[in-house]
């Protein structure tokens, strides 16, 4: 796939509008770089499928409005994580301390 940039910039954008996926995702999946990804959608898409082109345009400009709202709901998921992770270490600590005053 390497080898063929041509056809790899289409299979990248059909992935995006199938599974309307970020460009980290599809960069991910099929094991390329976001730059790969970037160029071959913004770049080399618009020459071989404009009609692909646009729809992926339109993903990827959605994608970017959405940036922000992904980038809080990470950072909620991260801290509640740590709350979490902090309350099951005083858990037990908290169990002995009742025991022994009992």
């Amino acid at each position: 796939m390497k080898d063929q940039p041509e056809a790899r910039a289409v299979i990248l954008g059909e992935y995006i509008v199938r599974q309307k996926a970020t460009v980290r995702a599809a960069a991910e999946w099929f094991g390329v770089s976001k730059s790969t990804v970037h160029k071959d959608v913004s770049e080399r898409l618009e020459q071989l499928q404009p009609d692909l082109y646009a729809q992926v345009k339109e993903i990827l400009e959605q994608n970017k409005q959405e940036r922000h709202i992904r980038g809080g709901m990470a950072t909620k998921r991260k801290y509640e994580l740590r709350r979490m992770q902090e309350e099951q270490r005083m858990e037990p600590y908290t169990a002995n301390q009742t025991a022994a005053e009992a």
